[in-house]
Formats: structure tokens, C-alpha cells, sequence
């Protein structure tokens, strides 16, 4: 492994191909250029005709890759009233997702059911692959019909193929019953997880506060709690967190939406992800205002065959 390939959307929605998925390439993991001229690489004409938040993964056995996305374009729905409202309560179910096995050469995009028929959207898709089934855990946002779609709980399907999923069950829901009694709720939004040393550690957006909070378990599915040391969880004006280790380093670089001040993803470096104290770092690059993706490490031959394909 020597360079990373960062899966992306860009912008304000003033478009149409804002929403669609993006290849961005670094060296160093620090400086990011866009590949394709800066258009997208991949489109969904299918579902809601636009794409957010695109997850890439590679295959546990590393023959393939998959990308999955939210299944939703602002843009299209631009003229709706209560526009927001309606994308979490009337939106899509499906996830799309793209199958490769280069990288370069990718499949038609294909709508997935995922969320349950009681919810009203299903929003940024990730996957991790558990260790104790042998399969994918697929997690997402949704709000459901049960409270009036009163807030956003994270849910869980399994799948080994991408195409076929096991019933969504819920996976993060911080609301207590007293909460929900009086209609607060504890919103979360956006989980990212990576492994280290047998042990996963996960990233979710509290909606509630805008923050990203950090927990922790040696189990996927079960067992996980707050990381105590962990520095960033009072930051607000933050989502999408998606992260990744440096090669050949034990540092780590949490990239983190600033969605607030409308300026794309701002990197935060630590060099123990066990304890999670994390350090903003000025030295990346990027070569436009990168929205909610994902970032996986790629060897230098994939490099040179993205952008043999696509052109920076």
C-alpha cells in the first residue's frame, strides 16, 4: 500500500453532478487531487437520479470493491417545500450500489432495499466486515414511522454480497424513555468504523449537539462504549466522519465535514487511536470542497491504474 483513493461528493448542490460520486488520489494522504478533470466518475441515473455520501469497500478477500451511497439528490427535490422533511420521511429506502474489480471498471448502479417499511429514508450507508459472522454490517440513518419520525436512529442489516441483506435492526439509539417520552430524542447520524488490533472504533455524528462522538468494543455488533479520553466530541458544526491510518505510521487522520461553516472536510491527526486525543492539521489539500465520502489506502499499482484511467 502507497496512496489513497477518496471517495466523495463536492459542493453546494447547485447542480446536478454535485451529487454524484467523485474519485479524489493522494500520495501522502495530506495532498488530494481530483481525478477525471473534476467531473464525476460515477452517476446514478436511477432512484432519486443523485448520490451522497459514497462509502467505498474493499472485499474481505480483496477481489472486489463495492461502493454504496445515500440514495438522494437535493438538487432534483431544490423546488420542494419542507424539502429536508420530506427527504427523511418520505425519502428512499434504497441504498445504490456500484461492484468492481479493478477500481476502474464498474458496474451499473442498482437501487437495494435496506431500511425497514416503517422508515423514511436511508442515509449514509458504510460497511465493516465482522469478524465474528464472516459477513458485512451495513449501517445507516433513518427515522422512523413509530414516533412520528420524531429523530434519526443508526440501523444494521448484514450482507456477504451486497445485493441481499438480512432484516435492518436498530444499531445506535442514545434516547432513553424518558427522552423519547417527551419528544426529544438523541439523533445520530453518520457512523464511520476502523479496526486496529482487534478492537473497532467508531465515529457518529450526535445530531442533537452537531458533534462527532467516539466509542469503542472488540465486538461489531454489540458491547460498544465511550472512549473517555477521547477530544473532539464538543466540537460542533461537524458530520461525516470518515477515517483512515497513515502507511507505514501509527497516526491516524479523522476527516471531518465542517459542514457549518460550509467548508468541506478538515482533517484531525492522532497518533493513538486507542485514546483518540486528536490534533486539527493545516497541511491538507484538497482540490475542492469535498463533502461526506470515505478514504481507503491503495497500492501503488491501483494508483497508476486510476490515473492512467481518469487523468488528474
Amino acid at each position: 500500500m502507497g496512496a489513497y483513493l477518496f471517495v466523495h461528493f463536492i459542493g453546494k448542490e447547485n447542480n446536478e453532478n454535485c451529487e454524484q460520486v467523485y474519485f479524489s488520489v493522494s500520495k501522502d494522504g495530506k495532498k488530494w487531487e481530483l481525478l477525471n478533470s473534476k467531473k464525476p466518475v460515477l452517476k446514478s441515473n436511477i432512484g432519486e437520479r443523485g448520490v451522497r455520501d459514497p462509502f467505498l469497500v474493499r472485499s474481505h478477500d480483496g477481489k472486489k470493491y463495492y461502493i454504496i451511497a445515500t440514495d438522494l439528490s437535493i438538487y432534483h427535490r431544490r423546488n420542494q417545500t419542507d424539502c429536508w422533511k420530506k427527504c427523511t420521511e418520505e425519502g428512499s429506502r434504497d441504498i445504490i450500489v456500484w461492484e468492481s474489480k479493478d477500481l476502474v471498471s464498474w458496474s451499473e448502479p442498482e437501487a437495494v432495499k435496506i431500511a425497514p417499511d416503517n422508515t423514511g429514508c436511508a442515509w449514509a450507508p458504510e460497511a465493516t466486515y465482522d469478524k465474528d459472522t464472516g459477513k458485512y454490517l451495513v449501517y445507516f440513518a433513518s427515522k422512523t414511522a413509530d414516533d412520528n419520525y420524531g429523530y434519526n436512529r443508526m440501523y444494521s442489516a448484514y450482507t456477504d454480497d451486497f445485493k441481499n441483506f438480512t432484516p435492518a435492526k436498530k444499531y445506535i439509539d442514545h434516547a432513553t424513555d424518558e427522552d423519547i417520552k417527551n419528544g426529544k430524542g438523541a439523533s445520530d447520524i453518520d457512523t464511520t468504523i476502523i479496526e486496529h488490533n482487534g478492537v473497532y472504533y467508531r465515529f457518529t455524528k450526535n445530531e442533537t449537539k452537531s458533534s462527532v462522538v467516539m466509542d469503542r468494543s472488540e465486538h461489531l455488533g454489540h458491547g460498544w462504549e465511550r472512549v473517555s479520553t477521547y477530544n473532539l466530541d464538543e466540537m460542533v458544526g461537524y458530520e461525516g466522519p470518515t477515517i483512515f491510518k497513515f502507511h507505514n505510521e501509527d497516526k491516524w487522520c479523522l476527516m471531518l465535514d465542517h459542514f457549518a461553516e460550509k467548508k468541506g472536510y478538515e482533517p484531525f491527526i492522532t497518533d493513538d487511536i486507542t485514546k483518540g486525543v486528536f490534533t486539527k492539521n493545516g497541511e491538507c489539500e484538497f482540490g475542492e470542497i469535498y463533502r461526506h465520502g470515505s478514504v481507503i489506502p491503495i497500492t501503488d499499482a491501483e494508483y497508476k491504474k486510476l490515473v492512467d484511467t481518469y487523468g488528474k
